[in-house]
């Protein structure tokens, strides 16, 4: 903004804030926004629409793409308010994977790395609480309602709102899931560092955040019935944890459904790590490598073009 605005706290006791610790509760306030719009869009889907009665019926959802779209715009437009919020002070990573992939490959501190996966992971615990305290009402009322097997008087519907599970389809093995977020996230991640990368055609003024929520819309959309597409450790074991301790119980840890899957809760959070690895040694491999060469050259080939034209 043209005006200046002046700080809340007085400025002397403002100075801590201006590094790690400032970085910190940016990762945080980041965060929280992306899970309490990603988890708040699934609330809506599952729970807040059937009750309200504006389904078919108060249990009546996901009968058609039109729901998972509904679900994959809300969380790409989480991710992007999130970047967008935290983005001028920390970055905005959000995501353990970024921090991880980032500093193995981006210069990032690895002093930074277990601050900002720790202030991502507390972030996205009080976006879930944020969440349920919103949407209590409906989701117990959609409990209630639901026939099937229930843990402590909760759902697997419901618990879909903050975690994530794997496909009936997957038999309660480990490797797909585990292959699915690893490529999810490896994708996330490629697109990150294509859309910040100044040497390539990277996003100009300020809309990064909003390419990077296409990104997370076109992983949803392409890949994301297949485990939930958590692709973000703190995304999902954040709202886990608070889901077991609100009563979730073994649905949330150790993510086991008698008879579906069991133990499930270390995929979404090793398999994006994992990935966001992946996805940024294979951009630089590929992509990063060869802008770097030809930056060295001193008149580098035209785009697009295999060798120089000759008379």
């Amino acid at each position: 903004m043209a005006v200046e605005i002046p700080p809340l706290v007085n400025p002397s006791r403002l100075r801590s804030r201006g590094g790690l610790f400032g970085e910190c509760l940016a990762e945080f306030l980041g965060t929280c926004v992306l899970v309490s719009f990603g988890c708040g869009v699934v609330a809506m889907a599952v729970a807040a629409l059937p009750g309200s009665g504006r389904t078919a019926g108060p249990t009546t959802f996901f009968l058609g793409a039109g729901d998972w779209l509904l679900i994959s715009w809300g969380w790409a437009l989480a991710v992007t308010f999130g970047v967008y919020v935290a983005g001028g002070v920390s970055g905005a990573h959000l995501n353990p994977a970024v921090t991880l992939a980032f500093a193995v490959r981006r210069g990032f501190s690895w002093l930074k790395v277990v601050p900002y996966m720790a202030s991502q992971l507390v972030g996205a615990f009080a976006g879930a609480a944020l969440v349920y305290g919103v949407y209590h009402d409906a989701i117990n009322t959609f409990d209630r309602a639901m026939t099937g097997p229930k843990t402590n008087g909760h759902t697997l519907a419901s618990f879909s709102i903050f975690g994530t599970f794997p496909a009936a389809y997957y038999q309660g093995g480990i490797w797909g899931p585990l292959v699915d977020q690893i490529v999810g996230t490896a994708f996330l991640v490629m697109f990150i560092v294509a859309v910040v990368d100044r040497r390539n055609t990277a996003v100009q003024a300020n809309l990064g955040p909003l390419v990077i929520g296409f990104a997370v819309a076109a992983i949803g959309m392409s890949y994301g019935a297949n485990a939930g597409y958590a692709i973000n450790p703190a995304r999902d074991f954040g709202p886990r944890l608070f889901t077991w301790l609100a009563g979730w119980q073994d649905l949330a840890l150790p993510g086991t459904l008698a008879g579906s899957f069991s133990d499930y809760f270390w995929i979404p959070v090793v398999g994006p790590l994992i990935g966001g690895v992946t996805g940024v040694l294979v951009y630089d491999l590929f992509i990063g490598d060869i802008l770097h060469t030809r930056s060295q050259l001193a008149e580098p080939p035209e785009i697009g073009r295999t060798r120089p034209e000759t008379d």
